[in-house]
């Protein structure tokens, strides 16, 4: 077969199309051929060298995708060859072919393409334990979301709507800031102009939020905690803005606050198959019934994936950035 392989870490020109082995699907995997695979900012991270794939794990980048299944592995049940599935990867979906956990699978939605489900893993996956399992967002809270145009970001908005709670997003241009409004967003924060904090504290009547999903870390740790309201929970997912900041303690007691910092890739088999399974049980009949639709800025072939990546280190995208066959 053919994968995006990356000889030497660098930029986007670092991503080199060439044949491979065929992978096998090992005790408990499925074998599916690709029909998309979604561009997420982890992938630039391996490109460039600082983001391994776990031990094991499929040395080509891709954290989703979508195709059909063309071969099962021992002990796999509920599965048969031919199903359209999407699926949560530790890496491999830069490729023709990838064998993947049947944990880690999930039917493709009624009424969403099959190329256009491999942009539903990854966010839905994130999105639903961060802000749901660990956040515990509930109807009626407040949820700011920060890169509100980002894949993650437009999920988390549907999502928190779909719920009942009231979101604040920041993004960087009115553009994004009105496709974040189509969304569902009601509290809308240009971060180039506009101070986040006031602008969530004065909406909420002082309160602030409730529950935070941040991608910056260390540069917004502090006014994180100080957008917090009373019992409020911060989600830390990514460290755009730096990896070491200095806390405040105090402050954090004195709202009786919670910092939750998680990754998903790393996590153990067990871990993302429990995952995948709330999902699948909470999230999909919302996609189902059209509440919930995966946003794509894109498609690009996926040979063509160096093209996917400079989008995504512009910044200019709205949703996912997918790469098709």
């Amino acid at each position: 077969m053919y994968a995006m392989t990356i000889p030497e870490p660098g930029g986007p020109d670092a991503l080199v199309w060439a044949e491979v082995p065929d992978p096998t699907p090992g005790e408990g995997e499925v074998l599916i051929e690709v029909a998309a695979a979604a561009v997420n900012r982890a992938d630039l991270l391996q490109r460039q060298g600082f983001y391994d794939p776990p031990p094991g794990a499929s040395p080509y980048p891709g954290l989703e995708c979508a195709g059909r299944i063309t071969a099962l592995g021992p002990g796999v049940a509920g599965w048969a060859v031919g199903d359209e599935v999407c699926a949560l990867l530790a890496g491999g979906g830069y490729a023709e072919q990838v064998a993947v956990p049947a944990g880690q699978l999930l039917p493709v939605p009624a009424g969403v393409d099959l190329a256009d489900a491999a942009a539903l893993p990854e966010v839905t996956s994130t999105v639903w334990s961060n802000v749901f399992m660990v956040a515990h967002l509930r109807p009626g809270e407040t949820l700011l979301v920060h890169g509100g145009a980002s894949g993650i970001g437009t999920m988390a908005i549907q999502l928190g709507k779909a719920v009942g709670a009231r979101v604040a997003v920041t993004a960087g241009s009115a553009e994004k800031l009105a496709q974040c409004a189509a969304l569902g967003a009601e509290i809308l924060v240009d971060y180039r102009e506009q101070d986040f904090v006031a602008e969530v504290k004065a909406a909420t009547g002082g309160a602030g939020a409730d529950v935070i999903l941040d991608i910056m870390g260390a540069k917004y740790l502090e006014r994180n905690i100080k957008a917090l309201a009373r019992n409020g929970r911060l989600a830390i997912i990514g460290l755009q803005g730096g990896t070491k900041a200095e806390i405040n303690l105090g402050a954090l007691l004195a709202k009786r606050g919670a910092v939750t910092a998680t990754s998903l890739r790393t996590r153990p088999v067990a871990e993302k198959s429990a995952i995948i399974a709330a999902v699948r049980e909470h999230v999909w009949p919302l996609v189902e019934a059209g509440q919930i639709r995966p946003v794509i800025d894109r498609r690009i072939p996926l040979s063509q994936a160096a093209e996917g990546h400079r989008v995504l280190d512009a910044g200019s995208h709205i949703g996912k950035v997918l790469l098709t066959r």
